[in-house]
């Protein structure tokens, strides 16, 4: 079984990208993030033809989050439980379901804009939430993990240059607490360091060449509970996605499942 995550910075604009990466791959669940579109505008009768179901949380142009799986899509929950809302409604920022064996979220954690900014606490209470809402599954006996685009670089080695961050949200130690409290929760960082490569960074800014240089973070993970990362046998990013024109900012990470 095949899960990957990938935020597609625009769902539209990243169509003929997404579907002819999808038919290339193989893939049996995707966890999208950043679709930039209502669930009126999703496209769900080209997905269909590929033979995936799709889960949507989204309600325009920004966040949006979304589930397409090959292999089953039941008890679709969208949103996140006890939530915080940010400027009086709580965004579309996670979608969760179980796709075959395995209990799934696709999740866009909140940006945190700057330190000081009103959106950094919200970040922080967020994640304060997400742990809450996943510990059952968790730590159940069944394949389970949160997939997604989380804004935060976990280590020093997950940015290009420590010195470029210094002052800015990704990297504070506030947000890596949060993403440590989250893995307390019974969760691993499933893709292992080192990959193919000494940095599988999974984002670089469109600016200044960034990709090429690859001056890049490591920000979109797969946080799987113990009988999920028992059964991977492969993970790793699909730098390969992030070349060419139209290319979304973000690379799919893959990880394989023996189950």
């Amino acid at each position: 079984m095949r899960i990957a995550t990938w935020n597609v910075n625009s769902i539209t604009a990243r169509l003929p990208r997404l579907l002819a990466w999808l038919e290339s791959t193989g893939t049996d669940v995707l966890c999208v993030q950043e679709t930039k579109c209502s669930a009126e505008q999703f496209p769900y009768d080209q997905l269909r033809e590929l033979g995936y179901e799709a889960a949507v949380n989204a309600t325009g142009r920004w966040n949006g989050v979304a589930l397409l799986s090959k292999v089953g899509l039941e008890d679709v929950t969208s949103g996140l439980a006890g939530g915080p809302d940010y400027e009086g409604a709580q965004e579309p920022r996670a979608v969760s379901a179980t796709c075959g064996p395995a209990r799934v979220w696709s999740v866009y954690v909140p940006n945190g804009r700057e330190i000081d900014h009103a959106h950094f606490a919200y970040k922080l209470q967020w994640f304060d939430a997400l742990k809450a809402a996943v510990a059952e599954d968790a730590a159940g006996p069944r394949p389970f993990a949160v997939l997604g685009d989380f804004n935060v670089a976990p280590t020093d080695d997950d940015v290009w240059d420590t010195t470029v961050f210094e002052g800015m949200t990704h990297v504070t130690p506030a947000e890596r607490a949060a993403l440590a409290a989250l893995r307390e929760a019974g969760l691993s960082d499933v893709v292992p360091r080192p990959l193919k490569y000494d940095k599988p960074f999974t984002y670089w800014d469109y600016r200044q060449l960034c990709f090429p240089k690859n001056k890049g973070m490591r920000i979109d993970l797969v946080y799987g509970n113990e009988p999920f990362a028992k059964a991977v046998s492969d993970a790793y990013v699909d730098r390969e996605e992030r070349k060419g024109k139209g290319a979304s900012d973000h690379a799919p990470v893959v990880v394989d499942l023996e189950v």
